[in-house]
């Protein structure tokens, strides 16, 4: 007889959160979603069959990832935009 596979706890919480970080919790979310969508995973492959959710737990740590990744560019602009105005003040 098979069993219907569950829906993973930590995928759903990697998901939600994952949302939450692109709205009311941008750090905080973010973050959460990157741990819980890598412990999700990480339990769904242990399961042998008995927990899905992979695709919830993938999307929950792309939603996580996105804003981390844009953050840092954001920050790379910014300060290579300021060493540049410094530099240029220096020279002129």
């Amino acid at each position: 007889m098979n069993q219907i596979p569950k829906t993973s706890p930590l995928a759903v919480t990697s998901l939600v959160t994952g949302l939450l970080g692109w709205t009311l919790l941008p750090l905080l979310g973010s973050l959460v979603a990157i741990v819980t969508g890598h412990m999700a995973r990480s339990e769904i492959r242990r399961s042998g069959g008995t927990l899905d959710g992979d695709g919830m737990a993938l999307v929950g740590l792309a939603l996580g990832w996105a804003p981390v990744v844009l953050g840092l560019l954001g920050l790379m602009v910014v300060f290579l935009f300021l060493g540049g105005v410094a530099w240029l003040a220096s020279v002129g």
